[in-house]
């Protein structure tokens, strides 16, 4: 049951980052770039593939124009 848990987690908190991403009218690139990761990165993060660490989420809520604490509110949502 914990991996499932674990998955979800992940895949939810990369919808959380997309949907930011969107909101933005951003790409993948440009988000990374800001964000100081490689593209792909950001495309696993966002369909859960990746268990970002809190650096990368400091990193990526930057790149975002938000806080780390409405990615969170936003990952609830998801």
């Amino acid at each position: 049951m914990q991996g499932k848990e674990t998955s979800d987690i992940k895949e939810r908190f990369g919808m959380a980052i997309k949907r930011r991403r969107v909101e933005l009218s951003m790409s993948q690139e440009s988000i990374a770039h800001r964000a100081g990761l490689h593209r792909t990165y950001i495309s696993e993060i966002e369909l859960g593939r990746r268990n970002v660490s809190l650096e990368n989420i400091a990193n990526l809520a930057r790149a975002l124009d938000t806080t780390i604490c409405s990615l969170f509110q936003s990952y609830d949502e998801a």
